[in-house]
């Protein structure tokens, strides 16, 4: 099984490498909850004193997730988008095992 391609950039900040690692564990994690995740970035800004962390995730027929979340600190919202893209691929599985069966 090949490895996923995991991006991460940080602007206008400087991410420790405790929080990079943190980082590559809970995109790790979602990303298998996504079938076939085949690339995902991840980056880190730091805008006027907040931080913001962008997450998108590549999949399948060009299909991209992306959430963005905001916090205090770059931990606090890494954790808020990674809940944003679980909550988009939860209901896409919702929505695919509700539908009627053909006739």
């Amino acid at each position: 099984m090949a490895t996923m391609r995991i991006t991460i950039t940080a602007r206008h900040c400087e991410i420790s490498d405790e929080l990079r690692v943190r980082a590559e564990s809970v995109v790790g994690k979602v990303a298998k909850l996504a079938s076939r995740c085949q690339a995902a970035e991840l980056i880190f800004d730091a805008d006027h004193g907040s931080k913001v962390v962008e997450l998108k995730l590549m999949l399948p027929r060009g299909q991209i997730k992306v959430a963005t979340a905001e916090a205090d600190d770059f931990k606090t919202a890494l954790d808020r988008a990674a809940d944003k893209i679980r909550n988009q691929l939860d209901k896409e599985v919702r929505k695919s095992t509700h539908r009627l069966p053909e006739v």
